[in-house]
């Protein structure tokens, strides 16, 4: 049979403060019962004024927030606004190391939530108690594992709490460019929060009032002891969302997800709550704008669009003629004689000599403005139309074949002639030099055959025998007129 399990035992020294402990007040008095602030950590019905429902399941599994309205349902909806973000960390005696644990959890959970990056979040921490330690600076680590191991790191200090002196160092040794911080033309806001469980052992009203006045966001975070009214006197306004209060530092770490909030900018046109018609454009920090597709214009609810005819406005950039198309976009054509280029607004002359459309019979002439006209080959005229040519001169034209002269006898006649002392040959178009022809008649064919020569002699014989007889008639007929002469 086995043993029963020996019973626990209360150690030794918790037997002896039980009396004490039964002396205490059942329930420490409400510090915080007062208007302008944010309270965790109290049961009550359906939750604590100020509180939200807890976001952890019964097993302690993080619960779906995916059906809570305009809260974000998946990554990339909430987006952290960059941040040069200092956390002021009270390490006083009063905080016993475990809930100093807990203090670094509640900034390593706040650091999840953010963008970390050179661009985007910067971090630092100040350590206080009656002295000051900067941990580490903002530009000090940029991605979210080395901040948090650093984090890890950061040991308690001593006793006292001086808040004052912590605000005054962030604002002279931590958010400078020296030490990282971002100047005032980035636009990146500067934010400071302050965890404490006490009251602050110097002035801090007058040295918080300086650090709002330079523009740093002070948020104040009171726990168990803290004084309600010096977290007030820390914060910015409105102190309702800048001044949170919880119990114990054991639901610190909740405050996280109320710091995610704070920090995230919820994308609407992630969401899908934006009721754009055509385009939603995210400017950040939870804010949207609307636009529409090209051809289209927004209307004055800044949601909806409308067909954009950009030809009767006169913003299409065509050169030539603007075109409206049906789906509220437009096209630009040319004029005739012109082509569109390739960014397709502009036009060039179009070389209609070129392409060869001209339709001209002789010769195309372009004349650089996307036109041209025909012209005709020399002894040519152009016609009524243009476009073909007829002839005017032929001689004109060079193609009449006359060896010597051409002589234009009208618009499509001619003749040749020659230069003097050559004679035209049968062809209409040669010409040869009289002597020559004389000496062709009488040498032509020296060389040929028999009956050739006897013809020439015969030729020869019969025109001496001419000869001689035109003289003898010349002489009688000289007599003649000398004797009728003489009488």
């Amino acid at each position: 049979m086995p043993r029963p399990a020996p019973a626990r035992r209360l150690p030794g020294l918790l037997l002896l403060l039980w009396p004490l402990l039964l002396l205490l007040p059942l329930a420490a008095p409400d510090p915080v019962a007062r208007p302008g602030f944010r309270r965790l950590g109290t049961r009550g019905p359906e939750g604590s004024p100020g509180r939200r429902p807890s976001s952890v399941a019964p097993d302690g599994a993080p619960a779906s927030r995916a059906s809570e309205p305009g809260r974000a349902s998946g990554a990339g909806v909430c987006k952290s606004r960059p941040l040069d973000l200092v956390f002021l960390i009270d390490s006083s005696r009063s905080v016993r190391p475990l809930e100093f644990t807990k203090v670094k959890t509640f900034v390593s959970r706040i650091i999840d939530t953010l963008d970390i990056g050179p661009a985007d979040t910067r971090v630092a921490v100040v350590n206080y108690a009656s002295t000051v330690k900067i941990e580490f600076q903002l530009q000090a680590y940029t991605d979210k594992q080395s901040l948090k191991q650093a984090v890890g790191r950061i040991t308690p200090l001593s006793t006292g709490t001086m808040s004052g002196l912590a605000i005054q160092t962030a604002m002279d040794e931590v958010f400078t460019a020296e030490a990282g911080a971002r100047g005032p033309s980035s636009n990146i806001p500067k934010v400071a929060i302050i965890v404490t469980d006490g009251r602050p052992q110097d002035q801090v009203n007058e040295v918080a009032a300086r650090a709002r006045a330079s523009g740093i966001e002070l948020y104040a975070v009171g726990v168990d002891r803290a004084d309600m009214q010096s977290l007030k006197m820390m914060a910015s306004e409105p102190l309702e969302e800048h001044v949170f209060y919880v119990e114990t530092y054991g639901v610190i770490e909740k405050l996280s997800s109320r710091f995610q909030e704070t920090f995230c900018a919820l994308d609407p046109c992630v969401l899908g709550t934006h009721q754009c018609q055509h385009v939603c454009i995210s400017d950040g920090e939870g804010k949207h704008h609307c636009e529409c597709s090209q051809g289209y214009t927004l209307n004055a609810d800044k949601k909806t669009c409308s067909a954009l005819d950009k030809c009767a406005l006169n913003i299409h950039g065509c050169e030539h003629i603007c075109v409206k198309d049906r789906s509220g976009s437009y096209h630009c054509e040319c004029y005739e004689g012109y082509t569109l280029n390739e960014d397709r607004k502009s036009c060039s002359a179009q070389d209609k000599c070129a392409l060869g459309t001209h339709g001209c019979q002789h010769i195309c002439v372009n004349d650089r403005t996307g036109s041209y006209h025909c012209e005709c080959y020399d002894g040519y005229t152009l016609n009524a139309d243009k476009k073909t040519c007829s002839v005017r001169d032929k001689c004109a034209l060079g193609s009449h074949g006359c060896q010597h002269i051409c002589v234009s006898d009208g618009a499509a006649s001619y003749h040749c002639d020659c230069y003097p002392g050559y004679t035209l040959n049968e062809d209409k178009k040669t010409c040869s030099a009289i002597e020559e022809a004389r000496r062709l008649v009488s040498t032509e064919d020296v060389c040929g055959c028999e009956a050739t020569l006897a013809f020439q002699e015969k030729v020869s014989s019969s025109l001496q025998r001419l000869n001689t007889k035109l003289d003898g008639i010349l002489e009688k007929l000289q007599v003649n007129e000398y004797g009728q002469i003489h009488r």
